[in-house]
């Protein structure tokens, strides 16, 4: 049978694109379907601008510092609509890149919003396209409670386009999200209270590590309520009233303009008529086997939108495991194992591997030993400001295997990520100790720890 399209793309994210661009580059027909910008959640609406704002906010903490190396005390004004055009002009740029990528790969860029006809072709607009190949990745989107007066809160994804920096600001939830951006406003100098449902922030993560990032996030001047249910919100003459139930939660407190909720997002397949290719899914998310594929032998799916491990570059090793197996006769899989990730809170939170917990679960707790350590970075000797960072080696006492690296301070993203390639190959403590320092550096304490 013929069809318009070797490979069809719902969605310009970063495993679309991924998989397109790839595709493209072996000689397939590619089409991508896209209603937004071009790049996705991590371009557009998450990892880049996001991390740009955390660049903005860490220079107040600069500017302090300072004053300790010998610079004058400067007294900064910051402007919001001026960090935001700036941001907006650079996310304009990266998804014209990526636009101009799809051209040199060969693969046509759809505008639109793609459904299933069937389970081959696909109606975006008033056109219908049929692809040999489908790929779903079509990523996420923000999760909002069903709660009184939510129509007052706004997601991360509108977070970016404020009009105006806040000046006292609720974040509601204690991940990934609702922790990086209590550290970029309060960074900014928004006054910041952070509601958390759960005991401490950062659920899943080494308990250590959550405890010690949660005490240096209050020390910055963040208010962490843990234990602390939002029940609604309501508009008032003074800004945005929530109210709270929790043990030591007030009954409600006032904010000027913005709640932000960070309660996690959900796969973005709702509109995408999945039943009318009798594409198989699972609590909101569409069900894959180890090779991308759905219960429809010609239909894929990364990303997000398959709920497995939501971080960008799985997408995108998802996306290329995908096209390099289906049409660049070089069939492979994605290795889940070990994968590094990073919460750009502040200070920086890295970590790869198994926590303390789950290390004692896995193997017995008499078989594992923990190597830690504590200290003041060499940075913060001459500044006012005093910030202690953690890191931590989780081990297999039997075979000296390294099962987990964490850590919480400056640079722990660039630090975990080379820890990473080690763990992949299989390093003992023994290797790290064997490993020469490089001093002085916060990382040579991953091979002087004792």
């Amino acid at each position: 049978m013929s069809y318009d399209y070797d490979l069809l793309v719902i969605g310009a994210g970063s495993g679309g694109l991924a998989a397109a661009k790839q595709a493209g580059n072996y000689g397939a027909k590619v089409g991508i379907i896209e209603e937004d910008r071009v790049g996705g959640t991590c371009a557009v609406r998450g990892c880049i601008p996001k991390k740009l704002l955390l660049y903005a906010s860490g220079f107040s903490h600069l500017y302090k510092d300072a004053v300790g190396y010998g610079w004058e005390a400067a007294k900064p004004n910051f402007n919001w609509p001026t960090l935001a055009e700036n941001v907006d002009r650079q996310i304009s740029h990266l998804s014209q890149l990526q636009i101009d990528a799809l051209e040199k790969a060969g693969a046509e860029l759809i505008r639109g919003k793609a459904a299933f006809v069937d389970a081959h072709t696909l109606a975006v607009g008033d056109r219908q396209l049929s692809a040999d190949r489908i790929l779903i990745a079509t990523g996420s989107k923000p999760k909002l409670p069903d709660l009184p007066g939510i129509e007052h809160a706004i997601s991360s994804n509108k977070i970016f386009t404020l009009p105006a920096q806040p000046k006292r600001m609720a974040i509601v939830g204690g991940g990934y999200i609702g922790v990086e951006f209590a550290g970029i406003f309060n960074g900014l100098g928004s006054e910041v209270i952070q509601l958390v449902r759960g005991d401490n922030i950062l659920r899943g993560f080494d308990e250590e590590i959550r405890t010690h990032l949660h005490d240096a996030m209050v020390d910055r001047g963040i208010t962490i309520l843990t234990d602390t249910e939002t029940k609604g919100l309501e508009k008032t003459a003074d800004g945005t009233r929530i109210f709270l139930k929790g043990e030591n939660a007030p009954e409600s407190i006032t904010v000027d303009t913005v709640v932000l909720f960070a309660t996690g997002r959900n796969p973005n397949i709702d509109d995408l008529a999945l039943e009318k290719a009798s594409v198989e899914t699972d609590s909101g998310a569409v069900v894959v086997n180890e090779w991308s594929q759905t219960n429809q032998s010609h239909i894929y799916a990364v990303g997000d939108a398959v709920d497995r491990v939501n971080l960008t570059p799985v997408a995108i090793e998802a996306g290329r495991a995908f096209v390099d197996t289906v049409f660049g006769n070089t069939p492979r899989q994605v290795n889940y194992t070990n994968i590094p990730t990073a919460v750009f809170s502040q200070p920086e939170t890295g970590t790869v591997g198994l926590t303390e917990a789950e290390a004692k679960e896995e193997i017995g707790e008499e078989n594992v030993k923990v190597y830690r350590s504590t200290f003041g970075p060499l940075f913060y000797s001459l500044t006012e400001f005093e910030e202690k960072t953690l890191m931590k080696l989780v081990v297999d006492g039997q075979s000296d295997r390294i099962l987990g690296v964490h850590m919480v301070g400056k640079d722990a993203a660039e630090i975990i990520q080379s820890v990473a390639i080690a763990m992949n190959m299989g390093a003992t403590k023994q290797d790290f100790d064997k490993t020469m320092a490089l001093h002085p550096s916060t990382a040579e304490e991953f091979v002087t720890m004792t």
